[in-house]
């Protein structure tokens, strides 16, 4: 997984009416942009987040075409 600053990371939700949690990504902390990841959620919460198989990185440039 590669990420860079102002990625998107989608963790998709794992049961049946379960929304994806979205976040964007504020810092990267692993090397040459390998997890884990600084995010911030839309209400202004940061944590850090080391993601699993269920995640997606959603890189800046493809965002903003959408």
């Amino acid at each position: 997984m590669y990420a860079a600053k102002g990625d998107r990371l989608v963790v998709h939700g794992r049961v049946v009416g379960q929304h994806d949690h979205v976040v964007e990504i504020v810092e990267v902390l692993g090397h040459d942009g390998a997890p884990p990841y600084r995010v911030r959620a839309e209400d202004g919460h940061e944590s850090i987040m080391s993601p699993g198989t269920d995640a997606q990185v959603v890189h800046r440039e493809a965002s903003e075409t959408e």
